[in-house]
C-alpha cells in the first residue's frame, strides 16, 4: 500500500514506519523532522495548516514516481501520530490546538480526496488516569473501550475531541476511521534502562495502568488495522498481554485496585489494559515481551 504517515520521526512513529516498509507498504512520513529511518520518503509539513495538508496528501513522494507519466498516484491510507506527545511539552492551549487542528485536517484531506482509510493515535491518557491531578482509579479493571473518557489535562483532552471528530467524518464519509488508544510506547533499548526500576518499586507504573506497548507491536497493530476493511468507526486499546511489572495481576489489585471491582477474572500476569478487542477485530497478536527481552 502507499501509505501517508504523519509523526514518523518520533518516538512511535519511527518504529512504525520501519514495520510498515518491512511488510512492503511504501511509506512517506510527515513531519516537522525529519525522519532518519531508511527506506522512507519524507514531505516537511505543517499540519495546522489545512493547504499544506490537503496539498500533501495529493503530491509525489519522490522522484521514481514521475517515470510512468501517469499523474500522481493516490494514497490507500493514512496514518496519524503527529501530535505534541504528552503535558509539559507546550503551554496546554498550545498542546491542545496543534493536537485537535491537525487532526482535523487530516481528516477533512482524507474525506475529500477519496483515501479510504485513515488510521489515529489516540492514547491511554482518554481514561483521565494517567495525567490526573492527584491518584484517580479506572471505574473497573480489565479497562476496556467501553470504559468513561473524562480526563482533566489538555493533551488527553485533545485526544478525546480527535476521537470525537474522526466519528463524525466517518459519518459524514463512510470510509473506515480507527483510533488506536497507545498505552506508554516502550523501545527496544528501553527495557534493559527502564524496567529493573519497575521490578523494584511497581508504582511507578500506576499512572500507565500497569501496561505498556512494544514499538515494534505498535507497528504490527498498524499494519492489522491497514489490513482490515469495513469496521467504519472503531476505537482500539494497544497494549501488550502481560504487565509491566513483575507481580501477578492478583497481587497488583490487592496492593492498588483493591476496591475496583472487576469485570471479570484476569489471568495471571494479564494487562490491566485490556486488548480483547484489538487481537478480536483485527487480529493484533504481540509478538515481544518484557520477559523475553530481559530474559524472566
Amino acid at each position: 500500500m502507499r501509505i501517508l504517515f504523519t509523526g514518523g520521526s518520533g518516538k512511535a512513529g519511527r518504529h512504525a514506519t520501519a514495520y510498515l516498509r518491512d511488510q512492503g507498504h511504501r511509506v512517506t512520513n510527515l513531519d516537522w523532522a525529519t525522519s532518519d529511518t531508511p527506506g522512507i520518503a519524507h514531505l516537511t509539513t505543517d499540519l495546522t495548516d489545512a493547504g499544506q495538508v490537503f496539498n500533501a496528501c495529493r503530491a509525489y513522494a519522490s522522484p521514481d514516481e514521475l517515470e510512468p507519466g501517469t499523474g500522481v498516484p493516490h494514497y490507500d491510507a493514512i496514518v496519524h501520530f503527529a501530535a505534541i506527545p504528552a503535558i509539559l511539552h507546550r503551554p496546554d492551549n498550545e498542546t491542545y490546538r496543534i493536537n485537535t487542528l491537525s487532526t482535523y485536517n487530516v481528516l477533512d484531506a482524507a474525506t475529500k480526496l477519496g483515501i479510504p482509510k485513515v488510521i489515529f493515535a489516540s492514547s491511554e491518557t482518554t481514561y483521565g488516569v494517567c495525567f490526573a491531578d492527584g491518584e484517580v482509579k479506572p471505574a473497573y479493571l480489565p479497562v476496556d473501550e467501553e470504559h468513561p473518557t473524562v480526563p482533566q489535562d489538555s493533551y488527553a483532552m485533545s485526544k478525546v475531541v480527535n476521537e470525537v471528530t474522526a466519528r463524525s467524518f466517518q459519518a459524514r464519509s463512510g470510509i473506515d476511521i480507527y483510533g488506536l488508544r497507545i498505552n506508554n510506547v516502550i523501545e527496544p533499548h528501553e527495557y534493559r534502562e527502564k524496567f529493573p526500576a519497575f521490578m523494584e518499586n511497581p508504582a511507578l507504573r500506576r499512572r500507565n495502568i500497569f501496561a505498556y506497548i512494544d514499538a515494534r507491536d505498535l507497528g504490527q497493530m498498524v499494519d492489522c488495522c491497514l489490513k482490515t476493511d469495513g469496521l467504519g468507526y472503531e476505537v482500539f486499546n494497544v497494549a501488550n498481554d502481560d504487565l509491566s511489572v513483575s507481580l501477578t495481576s492478583r497481587e497488583v489489585i490487592e496492593r492498588f485496585y483493591p476496591e475496583v471491582p472487576l469485570k471479570r477474572e484476569m489471568g495471571e500476569f494479564e494487562t490491566f489494559y485490556s486488548n480483547e478487542k484489538a487481537h478480536r477485530l483485527v487480529g493484533f497478536t504481540p509478538k515481544h515481551s518484557w520477559r523475553d527481552e530481559l530474559g524472566q
